[in-house]
C-alpha cells in the first residue's frame, strides 16, 4: 500500500452507533502499551496522527482511520493495565464486542502482543474472546527491536503456544523503531481487504 492521505475519519464513543464505512476495515487490539498507536502510525507513514501514551488506557474510543479514501484500520481501545473502574472496562468490552458484531466491513482483527513477554492471562483472553466473536486474530508481535535476533524464534514459539494458536495461525513480528514487519503487514493488509495494487505489466 502506498500512502497518499490518512486522515481520522471518524471516533466513536460508548453511547455512539457504529458506522457503516463503505469500505473495508481491519481493526487492531491490545493491550494498554503494547505499542498499538506506535503501530498505527508507523503504517500510516505519520509521526503522531495516532495519539500515543505514556499512561495506559489513553485510547477509549473506536478510531477509524481513513487510508487513500480506500480502506479503515481502526484503532480499538486497550485492555489490560488501565487505571480505570471494572464498570469502565465493561463498558469497553461492550463497545468492541458491538463493533465486532455490527459493523459490516471488518475484515480482519490484529492482537498485538510484547514480543519479549509470554502472553498474559488478558492477552489469551482477548484472542479466545476474538476467535468466539467470529475471527481469526492475526498476531503482531512488537517491540521486535528490544530482542536480540538469536531470542526471535523462541519468543515466536512461546506466543503460538501460549495464545493455543492454530498452526497455520498467523504471527508478523514489528519493529515500531525499525519499521521491521511493516511491509509484510501492509501486504497482508492488501491481501485481506481485497486491495492488492495490480502487479506492473511489461510493455
Amino acid at each position: 500500500m502506498v500512502i497518499k492521505n490518512v486522515s481520522l475519519d471518524i471516533v466513536c464513543g460508548i453511547t455512539s452507533k457504529i458506522p457503516d464505512t463503505g469500505r473495508p476495515e481491519v481493526a487492531f487490539a491490545g493491550k494498554s502499551n503494547v505499542g498499538k498507536s506506535s503501530l498505527i502510525n508507523g503504517l500510516m507513514n505519520r509521526k503522531a496522527l495516532a495519539r500515543t501514551s505514556a499512561q495506559p488506557g489513553k485510547t477509549q474510543t473506536i478510531n477509524f482511520y481513513n487510508i487513500n479514501e480506500a480502506m479503515y484500520l481502526v484503532d480499538l481501545p486497550g485492555y489490560g493495565y488501565a487505571k480505570v473502574s471494572a464498570a469502565e472496562k465493561e463498558k469497553w468490552g461492550k463497545m468492541i464486542e458491538g463493533y465486532l458484531h455490527k459493523s459490516k466491513e471488518l475484515r480482519a482483527v490484529f492482537l498485538l502482543v510484547d514480543i519479549r513477554h509470554k502472553p498474559s492471562a488478558n492477552d489469551k483472553q482477548m484472542y479466545d474472546w476474538i476467535c468466539h466473536n467470529g475471527y481469526e486474530p492475526v498476531i503482531i508481535a512488537t517491540k521486535l527491536d528490544k530482542l536480540k535476533r538469536s531470542q526471535v524464534a523462541k519468543s515466536l514459539k512461546e506466543i503460538r503456544t501460549g495464545l493455543g494458536l492454530p498452526k497455520d495461525g498467523k504471527i508478523l513480528p514489528f519493529s515500531a523503531e525499525t519499521k521491521q514487519g511493516r511491509d509484510e503487514i501492509w501486504a497482508l493488509i492488501d491481501e485481506l481487504t481485497g486491495l492488492l495494487e495490480p502487479a506492473a505489466t511489461e510493455d
